[in-house]
């Protein structure tokens, strides 16, 4: 490989035609620049300069180098100044395992704005079932993760990241659809869709209807759905109920192709949280995203979490 040092001792002296010039530009003495050239053609097999008493003139081969000289030097120092700048900046690959539909929604728009303000950084949120996010964590092909319990057992932290509202939603013309409220004993008069026995959302409400008398077996369950926008289309083709993410149905809400229905002393939320392994080597960016979340500057995307505007109905 050739040395960067020894191109440079040969683009000043090629430039100036002088040994003593390129020494006084490079702050070396003459010697070494001979040193340098005469290294540098040995090792090319080839002479770079025709030398006569103190003049030099370059030779076919050396005329033919000094392009090649000049952009190889030229893209080291551009590395050199680029692998400086990045003391200063964050860089790399930032992983994010998420097994959420409401993180799925609003990670992406962290991820960018994560992005715009360090660059450097590539952002990449893995989806994942709940229960493979820590296995993630722990075998580092991530290096956060967003789920909806908290997990801060073990070598794990955890920080609340936001809270997700969840509604019942009933097709548009749905007799609850004109009700101000209905009562939780109404509920059992429905067919229900609900998600699978995995997901928050329903872990939330059953534990939210248990507080009222009523269990899943007391529901008519007609269908069990493990996506959020799919159990959002069926509620507005009209095939029963749904407690979602008012999230996954804003898009729907705003539509006015489902109804929310408020259900009298029930009020869904579940918390969100953002883990992460406390013994891996550290990340600069998943330190810095650690924080970003709550940065002032992303309360907007916190409060479209936490609550989408609904249409009057």
């Amino acid at each position: 490989m050739i040395d960067l040092t020894r191109l440079q001792a040969f683009l000043h002296a090629a430039e100036n035609l002088n040994f003593s010039e390129a020494a006084r530009h490079l702050h070396l003495a003459q010697p070494t620049i001979s040193h340098h050239i005469k290294t540098l053609e040995t090792e090319l097999g080839v002479e770079l300069f025709i030398r006569s008493g103190p003049n030099l003139r370059l030779t076919e081969e050396g005329r033919l180098l000094l392009p090649w000289a000049r952009r190889l030097v030229r893209q080291a120092i551009q590395m050199r100044q680029m692998m400086d700048s990045l003391q200063q900046e964050i860089a790399g690959h930032l992983r994010i395992a998420c097994s959420t539909t409401t993180g799925k929604y609003i990670l992406p728009q962290f991820a960018a704005r994560f992005h715009a303000r360090h660059p450097y950084v590539r952002v990449s949120v893995l989806n994942c079932l709940p229960d493979q996010v820590v296995s993630c964590l722990v075998e580092e092909a991530a290096n956060l993760g967003v789920v909806s319990y908290e997990a801060c057992e073990g070598e794990l932290e955890c920080q609340e990241f936001f809270l997700d509202p969840i509604v019942l939603i009933a097709p548009v013309g749905h007799r609850w659809s004109a009700r101000q409220c209905i009562e939780p004993a109404e509920l059992l008069e429905a067919p229900f869709i609900v998600r699978e026995s995995t997901a928050g959302t329903r872990r939330v409400m059953l534990a939210q209807l248990g507080k009222h008398g009523i269990s899943l077996d007391d529901m008519n369950v007609i269908l069990e759905v493990g996506n959020a926008e799919a159990i959002v289309k069926t509620v507005e083709t009209g095939h029963g109920v749904s407690f979602v993410s008012r999230l996954a149905a804003g898009w729907a809400l705003r539509q006015g192709a489902v109804v929310e229905v408020p259900v009298a002393g029930i009020d869904l939320r579940r918390k969100l949280f953002m883990i992460r392994q406390n013994i891996v080597k550290p990340s600069r960016a998943a330190d810095v995203f650690w924080s970003f979340i709550h940065d002032p500057a992303n309360m907007d995307l916190l409060r479209l979490a936490e609550g989408v505007t609904v249409p009057m109905r």
